[in-house]
């Protein structure tokens, strides 16, 4: 099977392409694709794929998320190609579920790992391997990219610029949610997401339940909370035991679903896919089992 490592040059970690140049090199049917913009990555895959039907090919998401996200959608619904990752970038989510980057470093077991199929959530036209959520989170991430490369507020900073600004913004979205095409929530929220793995904005364990090869998503809503509650209850939902908190008890609702709704109570509603800011009126999300394959790397013993 031939390798593609596709590396994101804007990811965060800058000299992995010198270690990816050594890896290809020393390594038999490998190649290495700098990509060049937002969307490259899946529309490089899909060309390749296009013409080279039947051959066997594995892309390697050499970046953060966001570019896990464009190799998973450009290997998605194709049976002859899989993917998987190693992980340079600066937020890194998706590979915590298997453990943490380190298990993707080995290139020699990365190279051995055989595919398998995982689930992946389809939004309408766009594909999601980790997780689609919206409310606090996204308006968090939201502002840090505005501000990111301004002086003053950007680089580490741009974080908790986007995280004041929410507390002081963002505690509240209206929205309407239907789970399997029944009613499952309308009002205002603090946050929800919609899971296939179980990391999101970095260290948050949204969905400590989660599975990627079950078939479900998970559905986790925080109903509004006060900002010293917030402050008080973070460190459950950065550890994951907030399913199992009973100060939650009256605040979360939890589901497991294979089709989702979210509609906007107010305007376009913005949401994060796999890190990626989008705004729309209305979404609908649900579980492809078995839609994309993922070589997952052998756990060193």
């Amino acid at each position: 099977m031939k390798h593609i490592f596709l590396y994101n040059p804007a990811a965060g970690q800058g000299e992995a392409k010198a270690l990816l140049e050594a890896a290809v090199a020393q390594h038999e049917g490998c190649e290495l694709y700098v990509t060049r913009g937002p969307r490259d990555a899946t529309a490089y895959i899909e060309e390749r794929l296009a013409a080279s039907p039947g051959e066997r090919l594995c892309f390697v998401a050499c970046g953060g998320d966001g570019t896990i996200n464009e190799v998973a959608s450009g290997v998605a619904d194709h049976k002859n190609a899989c993917f998987t990752v190693y992980p340079c970038g600066s937020g890194n989510d998706f590979v915590k579920v298997f453990g943490g980057r380190e298990r993707f470093w080995d290139m020699d077991a990365l190279l051995a790992a055989e595919p398998a199929p995982i689930d992946i959530l389809k939004v309408d036209d766009r594909w999601c391997i980790n997780v689609f959520s919206f409310g606090f989170d996204t308006s968090v991430l939201k502002t840090m990219n505005a501000v990111k490369r301004k002086p003053l507020m950007g680089g580490k900073r741009a974080y908790y610029v986007g995280i004041v600004d929410a507390l002081m913004k963002s505690m509240k979205t209206g929205c309407s949610i239907t789970v399997d095409g029944e009613p499952f929530f309308e009002g205002d929220i603090l946050l929800c997401t919609f899971a296939n793995a179980q990391y999101v904005g970095g260290s948050f364990k949204c969905a400590p339940r989660a599975q990627v090869d079950d078939g479900l998503i998970e559905v986790c809503l925080v109903k509004p909370i006060s900002r010293f509650s917030f402050v008080k209850l973070i460190g459950s939902y950065t550890a994951g035991t907030h399913l199992e908190d009973p100060r939650m008890k009256d605040i979360l609702l939890y589901t497991r679903a294979k089709k989702l709704t979210v509609e906007s109570a107010r305007g376009l509603l913005p949401v994060s896919l796999d890190g990626e800011v989008i705004e729309r009126k209305r979404f609908t999300v649900e579980i492809v089992p078995g839609g994309v394959n993922f070589a997952l790397p052998k756990a060193k013993e």
